[in-house]
């Protein structure tokens, strides 16, 4: 090694800042109005302190560069809106991320007026009514004691965590009946993605050959199922390799074909294959669900071909039903046995002529992951499954 290569050290703050990045927390916006005026920012750092005592206490930390600090400070009463997991637009304005769609953070949603005068989330999931009892800076932030003076809780919802720096929601895990059961290795489980168009033609098939062990399976689109991998809420996905970055890992296990979907009745079902340039004034029926929107109207654009787009739908089925009724030809990759719509009318599948760029389906994981020993034996019945066509 060269004597003046010097290997960079990865200092205490920044492997502690990594370490904390999956310690899951709940998404909370801080609000405050008083004699300083309104304010509030989104913040992570809040946990229970005591529930006994004159009042029950908890304790936020805000940034002592925050804008709201010296608000919060000078108020002395807060409300912490602790968000549902279908509101993380308010997290992201609190965070100062739509400064240019908003003139004032609070325009991102409806808001109550508590008793101490501070706007709270018209439907939270909870908020804590609260006045500062302490606050003490330690290092860049201002760590907050709070009475509680009041709670309003929501009936339903789930909250809206944030871990792996993306935001998630929480679910219901079942907790092992036997210690013995897990030592035995029973009972393990497998939080699986499947990209939405393809996953039926192989995930049952999958799971039943997997026998005792339990897969948690996660259906969407290929954005929907990269979110997952990157939080966390999933393991491994199959999907497809288009957009894949060097935050993945994967492994290739086969090749879909595209194919022109056709109406029975549709005058080019009785052709032996169809050429990209009989569908240049046809209406086209778009699976638009990422990246297959991009993927089927790229393959005409590449062969000089402008689709003539009539109607677009995110579901699989939905697509293959429109065309069953005439309403257009489709272009699709995965081929069900059945040559039948949902509700029973016919369809031809025939070839597209000419060179394509063809998709392959991956098994992927976060690069930084180490596969668990469900999860290899998850890859190992996907490399057997494919191998055998």
């Amino acid at each position: 090694m060269n004597a003046d290569t010097q290997i960079p050290q990865i200092s205490a703050r920044d492997r502690f800042v990594a370490g904390m990045s999956h310690a899951a927390c709940t998404v909370n916006v801080v609000t405050t109005d008083g004699p300083s005026g309104r304010a509030g920012v989104t913040v992570s750092a809040m946990a229970s302190v005591s529930a006994d005592g004159e009042a029950p206490t908890l304790l936020v930390c805000v940034h002592h560069l925050s804008p709201a600090a010296p608000k919060i400070l000078e108020n002395g009463v807060v409300c912490v809106n602790v968000l549902r997991e279908d509101q993380s637009y308010i997290s992201e304005a609190f965070a100062g991320r739509f400064k240019d769609e908003l003139g004032d953070k609070f325009e991102c949603t409806e808001w109550v007026t508590l008793a101490n005068g501070t706007p709270r989330v018209a439907d939270p999931l909870v908020a804590f009514e609260c006045r500062i009892l302490s606050a003490e800076r330690v290092g860049t932030h201002h760590v907050l004691l709070c009475a509680v003076d009041d709670t309003h809780s929501a009936r339903i919802g789930s909250p809206l965590i944030y871990a792996n720096r993306s935001y998630g929601s929480s679910r219901r895990i079942e907790a092992p009946r036997s210690m013995r059961g897990v030592l035995n290795g029973e009972g393990l489980k497998l939080n699986v993605g499947c990209f939405h168009t393809f996953g039926p033609f192989l995930m049952p098939a999958l799971i039943r050959q997997l026998g005792g062990l339990d897969i948690d399976l996660l259906e969407g689109d290929q954005r929907r199922l990269t979110e997952s991998l990157i939080s966390g809420e999933t393991e491994v996905a199959l999907i497809y390799d288009n957009g894949l970055d060097e935050r993945f890992e994967w492994e290739a296990l086969g090749t879909l074909t595209p194919y022109v979907l056709l109406a029975e009745d549709h005058p080019m079902a009785r052709q032996a294959e169809v050429l990209p340039t009989d569908l240049a004034a046809e209406p086209m029926v778009l699976l638009d669900a990422p990246p297959s929107g991009a993927y089927f109207t790229g393959i005409l654009t590449a062969q000089g071909i402008e689709p003539v787009i009539a109607h677009r739908s995110t579901s699989f089925e939905m697509v293959r039903g429109m065309v069953a009724h005439g309403l257009g030809y489709t272009l699709l990759a995965t081929k069900p046995a059945a040559s039948m719509s949902y509700d029973g009318l016919p369809l031809v599948a025939l070839p597209l002529a000419g060179d394509h760029a063809l998709s392959q389906i991956v098994l992927a994981w976060r690069k930084d992951h180490r596969l668990s020993g469900a999860a290899e034996r998850f890859a190992q019945k996907c490399r057997d499954k494919f191998a055998r066509g």
